[in-house]
């Protein structure tokens, strides 16, 4: 038996309550766990004040980021190719010549 659209999407909060009463998306202990990749890369010797190393790591967060999406970037422009532009051409007013200048 096939859902309808809105049977598939009442089904698929159905499932999302469901894992939200059970718990099972607390996903703080690996967010923080990411994080504190950042933080030793910045600060490897825990010498800088902690605010100092969240704000740096931060930036290396999102450096991080960035390298990533570029990547993408470049992995979708070599799978689809160069993009070719086909402008539309406009036909040229009556008496209009190119060769000579306009009065």
């Amino acid at each position: 038996m096939e859902l309808t659209p809105a049977q598939r999407s009442t089904r698929a909060r159905l499932a999302a309550y469901a894992m939200h009463a059970e718990g099972k998306t607390n996903t703080r202990p690996a967010s923080a766990a990411f994080l504190r990749r950042f933080e030793n890369a910045v600060d490897p010797e825990k010498t800088l004040p902690p605010d100092e190393r969240a704000r740096r790591a931060e930036w290396a967060l999102r450096a991080h980021m960035a390298r990533l999406s570029l990547r993408a970037s470049q992995a979708r422009g070599k799978k689809k190719g160069p993009v070719a532009f086909d402008l539309p051409t406009r036909p040229e007013p009556e008496g209009h010549r190119h060769d000579q200048p306009a009065a």
